[in-house]
């Protein structure tokens, strides 16, 4: 049988010190990391409380980063994030903030841009198949549904 090697307080503090460094995280990221590395509950809330102390750990910059990334890279809607956010368990004050950080007009554009993409791509379509597939289809990448419906119905108004 392997022996388990548990780290000090000090060595778990480098460990995580260095996986915040290399990355934003959030916190239940961080207690998550702490956890898997086997360290006490009530050394886990010390360690973390220095890594905020440091800056090492930020929540609002993570959220707004979290936001932005999933925003540019993959073009989120701003429920599809919000919703990775709570699963990241990050304060709804934190959320807010970070969905308020994205550029409202970019927003706009991308919804734009996806919606006309996938009403091109389903051109062999009927009118309502069409249709409900390109509204779902920005529902599915967690744009407002109002926002969703309008923009459709804005292409078929082309």
């Amino acid at each position: 049988m392997v022996q388990r090697k548990y780290l000090t307080k000090e060595e778990a503090y480098q460990k995580l010190k260095q996986y915040c460094s290399y990355q934003e995280r959030s916190h239940h990221e961080a207690e998550q990391k702490l956890w898997e590395l086997g360290i006490r509950k009530d050394d886990q809330q010390e360690i973390i409380a220095k890594l905020i102390e440091e800056d090492y750990l930020n929540e609002e910059r993570f959220a707004i980063q979290y936001a932005g990334g999933k925003f540019r890279m993959k073009s989120w809607g701003k429920k599809k994030i919000s919703f990775g956010l709570k699963e990241k368990r990050v304060s709804e004050y934190c959320i807010k903030k970070a969905l308020s950080s994205i550029d409202e007009e970019d927003y706009l554009k991308t919804l734009q841009k996806l919606a006309e993409e996938k009403y091109d791509q389903l051109k062999s379509e009927q009118h309502l198949v069409r249709k409900r597939k390109t509204i779902d289809y920005l529902l599915q990448k967690g744009f407002e549904s109002n926002l969703a419906f309008r923009q459709t119905q804005q292409l078929i108004d082309k």
